[in-house]
């Protein structure tokens, strides 16, 4: 069978976050921009409580991963969670919950960064960008409520200590990510600007056709691309706008989850959880330098320790597959079939026409070119680690 066949049909039927396309709960929230799915023939499916599109009637997961590859596609990312920190205190605070260096980032940069728990674990990923009065916080849908709760546990314990430092959800703004190497062109077309300036990893407030947003060149796809918190009352609006550009087209979830698997980048709750820590996620780089000197933040002389002694049990890797996709749970095995770790996230690329897959091995088995084995199905097959990202990001940078 081609191997662009056995893609589509296993974008197709693929589960994300272990929730398979199907219909979903009437329970489900829904983003502003619901409407505007169903409009395009939207199919969804539940994801963290809420009614996500999957694919469109014009096209498949995998013509939509290929058309963001090759144009731009809009990704409805509303369902994350947007918070704003403010007060004198707020780099303190928030220092204390994530190994980020969060002073040193200069107005209008972003970082990833990770919330962490007393045992080293991950409890998030999270994108922070420095804005002149406050720090602008997204993170991911699945931990939402997790962690506002989390923010606001410790900013009561900081304001109990005298701390100026005040966290708020942001509920009125809806978010979209444009991503692709027609976004800058479909974005400065809409906005009337020039973005040529605007590097990877910054954000900027920016009005769009009279509306004031927040733009950040960031994204989940390895490509170059744009994330829009745009006031929920005009979402709808602009979106529809940016899609008169003919390279421009809606993607649901089932293409993300591919191209951000391809991009090399992790999906919390499957390659990360409260289990993993920054060394054995190969997450060490978010680490900031003076953090690593002074430490401060939740489960630090553990992750400072294995940092400092190369430690902990096992690797994130990437691997190529042979045969039959891997998916989430598959055991993989030494070349003498030891039973040596377990892939976390696997899928036919579209971009390389291979099988790809993270998993996490035992320490040892981690290099470059290291020869696997892979149980698929109770069928043992080949697979070679490598480098990732699988595909080449195309950040932008000026």
């Amino acid at each position: 069978m081609p191997m662009k066949t056995i893609a589509r049909r296993a974008l197709q039927t693929r589960s994300t976050c272990g929730v398979r396309f199907m219909s979903s709960g009437a329970s489900s929230k829904q983003t502003a921009l619901y409407s505007l799915h169903k409009k395009h023939g939207a199919k969804f499916g539940p994801f963290a409580g809420w009614d996500m599109p999957l694919v469109y009637a014009d096209q498949g997961a995998l013509d939509s991963h290929l058309h963001t590859r090759k144009h731009a596609s809009i990704f409805d990312v509303s369902h994350m969670l947007q918070t704003r920190i403010t007060g004198k205190d707020r780099h303190s605070f928030l220092e204390h919950l994530v190994v980020g260096d969060l002073k040193e980032l200069p107005v209008g940069g972003s970082t990833l960064s990770l919330f962490t728990n007393e045992n080293g674990g991950i409890e998030d990923d999270t994108i922070i960008t420095q804005q002149e009065n406050s720090l602008y916080v997204v993170s991911n849908a699945g931990c939402a409520d997790k962690d506002l709760a989390h923010l606001l546990k410790y900013a009561k314990v900081f304001q109990d200590k005298g701390a100026d430092v005040e966290v708020k959800r942001i509920d009125d703004h809806s978010l979209i990510a444009l991503q692709g190497p027609s976004s800058q062109q479909a974005l400065e077309q809409l906005a009337g600007i020039d973005l040529s300036q605007m590097s990877f990893m910054t954000g900027r407030n920016v009005d769009i056709r009279g509306i004031p947003c927040h733009v950040a060149r960031s994204g989940y796809t390895g490509e170059d691309g744009f994330e829009l918190s745009i006031p929920t009352g005009e979402v709808v609006a602009i979106t529809e706008q940016l899609l008169e550009n003919p390279k421009v087209k809606l993607a649901g979830l089932g293409a993300r989850d591919s191209l951000r698997l391809e991009a090399g980048l992790c999906l919390y709750g499957s390659d990360i959880d409260s289990t993993t820590t920054p060394m054995e996620a190969n997450l060490v780089w978010t680490v900031g330098k003076r953090r690593r000197a002074e430490g401060g933040f939740i489960g630090d002389s553990i992750i400072l320790d294995q940092i400092a002694k190369k430690g902990g049990l096992r690797r994130r890797v990437g691997l190529v597959v042979e045969g039959a996709p891997a998916r989430a749970h598959a055991k993989v095995l030494s070349v003498d079939g030891e039973e040596i770790g377990e892939i976390t996230s696997g899928v036919p690329a579209p971009s390389l026409g291979k099988n790809i897959a993270m998993a996490y091995v035992k320490k040892g088995f981690n290099k470059k070119d290291t020869a696997l084995k892979v149980k698929v199905r109770n069928r043992i097959q080949d697979a070679t680690v490598v480098k990732m990202p699988f595909v080449p990001a195309k950040y932008h940078k000026v």
